[in-house]
């Protein structure tokens, strides 16, 4: 598989490419599968985009893809395409009735799941092209510590971190923050606690995880939010739509909103490490690289 010629951008060596303007890059993340992991990033990117933010949802689970599928979106193309060269990036990005734009993932394609650098940086010259006019940039990771899921984490500028009331989601999310801090140098994570019942279960979940980082990690965490156990979720999903456009008065409708109000607050790191060039650079692990618009 080789890399695409991505037609106006260069290689070149040095700093960050000069007027890109700051991009929020959210990794949503999760220490396994069944967490609502991917609910919660095209809610939120519906939330976002319902707010004014121009948003884009990356499909990382490049393995096994399902956005496309929670949106009901027929892709033409996929990131295999991109991949081998046949299709250009834009090509394969689709726009949602939500209001955002989705680069889908290639569901069943086994290669994806372990890109080489070569094929990585193919994408880091399609995305800084793409970046013009962006505000934030999610990622849907995969589940687990596989190495694709760990790339994107340790690139993007915030970790959020989906975990549930069930005893393997904390374990499995602590043994993600301690191979993410201690092998990948994150430190700083956000916590979000999904299909919670009870006003105050979704805290309590945050401070059982707390408590065991603290005393054996050297990382911060904080408190994102609760997204409570509602019935219109699984009606949403049936419906391949987001619970915002089902039942925007729902308590998980109200919850996403509230959320991304709080993501807008975000900060934003200023300099290169704001660009989501810098973001795909260190995806391939290339920071003494950048890209340059040919003119």
């Amino acid at each position: 598989m080789r890399s695409p010629e991505i037609r106006g951008l260069r290689v070149v060596r040095g700093g960050a490419v000069q007027g890109m303007r700051p991009v929020k890059v959210i990794a949503v993340t999760g220490g396994k599968g069944g967490v609502g992991k991917t609910s919660v990033a095209v809610s939120l990117a519906t939330a976002l985009a319902a707010g004014g933010q121009r948003v884009m949802l990356l499909d990382g689970d490049l393995g096994l893809a399902n956005v496309d599928v929670f949106l009901g979106l027929t892709p033409r193309h996929t990131m295999a395409q991109v991949l081998s060269g046949e299709r250009r990036l834009e090509e394969v990005v689709l726009d949602t009735p939500q209001g955002f734009k989705v680069v889908p993932g290639a569901s069943g394609v086994a290669a994806l799941a372990t890109l080489g650098a070569a094929e990585h940086l193919g994408i880091v010259q399609g995305f800084s092209s793409l970046a013009t006019g962006l505000d934030v940039l999610i990622v849907d990771t995969a589940a687990g510590i596989a190495h694709g899921v760990l790339q994107f984490s340790q690139a993007a500028q915030q970790v959020l971190l989906v975990v549930c009331d069930e005893p393997a989601s904390l374990t499995d999310a602590y043994a993600l923050v301690k191979v993410l801090s201690r092998n990948h140098g994150v430190r700083s994570f956000r916590v979000l606690a999904n299909r919670i019942r009870g006003a105050d279960g979704g805290e309590s979940l945050y401070r059982n995880l707390e408590r065991v980082t603290t005393r054996f990690l050297d990382v911060t965490l904080e408190f994102a939010g609760t997204i409570p156990e509602d019935p219109w979720l699984p009606r949403a999903n049936r419906e391949q739509r987001t619970v915002l456009e089902v039942a925007p008065g729902s308590p998980a409708a109200i919850a996403f909103k509230k959320l991304a109000g709080a993501v807008d607050k975000w900060p934003v790191p200023a300099g290169p490490r704001g660009n989501v060039e810098f973001f795909m650079e260190r995806l391939v692990g290339r920071r003494e690289r950048r890209l340059e618009v040919v003119q």
